[in-house]
């Protein structure tokens, strides 16, 4: 009667079961942190009296959020970062180079089905399209889990999230993941685990999952999960060293509450300032005059996410009266999207292309906003000031509604071009 977040606690605690609601101690088989948290981290681990990591094969630290440094108080962060990853001896560490953490975690083969991961950045949540149980934990924690190789951890009640239907041309993960932050609310899954099923799920890409999972904190999730199946096998395939076993939710798993989503006549979503969970069908707010497109983030920054832009930019240009700022999450999406000809493509439209970064999404060093200037994105949060100004509206949607949006300078149904 367990859920897959249940059975991968009991699991690395040791236990034949986990109960919701109990505390239990776990191994953890990977963590990693961003420069903004990782010297916090080391700092916490410092002052519990541990000098050096549990195992350097497992930790590893990742310069993305303002990559390359803008200002000297980034630089020196990243200087010290580098310096505690060469004295810890780390395995890995990802420079400026590297790309978002939570779209190289994968290609790099750290994570896997039935794992534990644990991560100093809030959208760790992402990997659990992998059938892993991954989530984010504050730099104090990280001290104690780099340090010890083991955490608490409360074992969450699981809400199911259960998409069923094809989903309609130009309707995307991101619409299904923002049409349930609707039904639940920017708290309504505090400290659950949400699994995704259904049919809906099962036909996506391992890119589209990622979105789920991804956004499951702007619910309040401790974790977003996908059901490990062929497509997360083949994409591991050649990245991951180490043997895994999949872990599964039994037929008869308890759930906290079930949230239903027709995936055959759901509409794109779009996110209103300045709420996650402020969610309407595109064509209540279409005609919204926006000054900003971006997309990327490790929400919507992936081959898949640029494809779909340049299907709908190429040939065309972007309205005068709107500027379009694109950041693929890898250099690896960069190189296949270069490939492709999508970069070449979204450049001649009018595009802006930044190098693999968390970029535009969290403000820091690409696409700030102006006061009363409105931004349309793939990104993950739309609080005031995240972008920039406080006085700054943000919008989130998916990169077909993005695209199409910045063709007209107006939000846009992607469906109608």
């Amino acid at each position: 009667m367990s859920t897959i977040a249940q059975k991968i606690l009991a699991k690395h605690a040791g236990l034949e079961e986990a109960i919701p609601g109990e505390i239990v101690k776990a191994d953890i088989d990977f963590a990693f942190m961003p420069a903004l948290t990782a010297a916090l981290a080391f700092h916490a681990m410092y002052d519990m009296d541990i000098k050096k990591v549990f195992d350097p094969k497992k930790v590893t630290i990742l310069l993305d959020h303002i990559a390359p440094a803008t200002n000297i108080t980034n630089a020196t962060l990243h200087k010290e970062c580098r310096e505690i990853a060469k004295e810890q001896n780390l395995e890995t560490f990802y420079d400026i180079n590297s790309g978002v953490c939570h779209q190289i975690i994968p290609e790099n083969g750290h994570v896997y089905p039935g794992m534990l991961m644990v991560g100093a950045d809030s959208h760790t949540c992402t990997h659990g399209a992998f059938g892993a149980f991954t989530t984010g934990i504050g730099s104090t924690d990280m001290g104690a889990a780099i340090g010890t190789g083991k955490l608490w951890f409360k074992v969450p009640e699981t809400i199911k999230i259960q998409a069923e239907g094809s989903l309609s041309r130009r309707v995307m993960s991101k619409d299904v993941i923002l049409n349930a932050a609707k039904q639940l609310g920017a708290d309504g899954a505090t400290y659950c685990a949400l699994e995704f099923r259904g049919s809906t799920i099962s036909e996506m890409s391992i890119g589209a999952r990622m979105t789920l999972c991804n956004m499951a904190i702007e619910v309040g999730g401790k974790a977003g999960i996908c059901m490990p199946d062929q497509k997360t096998f083949k994409f591991l395939e050649g990245r991951v060293k180490n043997e895994y076993t999949p872990v599964y939710s039994d037929k008869d798993a308890v759930y906290k509450k079930t949230v239903e989503i027709d995936g055959m006549h759901l509409e794109p979503q779009v996110a209103c300032p300045h709420a996650v969970d402020n969610v309407k069908p595109v064509t209540d707010v279409a005609g919204t005059k926006i000054n900003q497109v971006f997309i990327g983030s490790c929400t919507n920054g992936r081959l898949e996410d640029l494809q779909v832009a340049a299907d709908i930019l190429e040939g065309e240009k972007i309205s005068k009266d709107v500027r379009v700022i694109t950041t693929p999450a890898s250099p690896e999406v960069y190189k296949a999207a270069n490939k492709a000809g999508i970069i070449t493509a979204l450049m001649d439209a009018g595009a802006v292309l930044c190098n693999p970064s968390c970029s535009v999404c969290f403000g820091g060093n690409h696409g700030i906003l102006a006061p009363g200037e409105v931004s349309l994105s793939t990104s993950n949060r739309n609080f005031r000031g995240r972008q920039g100004s406080t006085e700054a509206f943000v919008y989130l949607s998916s990169p077909a509604t993005a695209a199409a949006s910045a063709l007209y300078g107006v939000i846009t149904d992607p469906r109608e071009v």
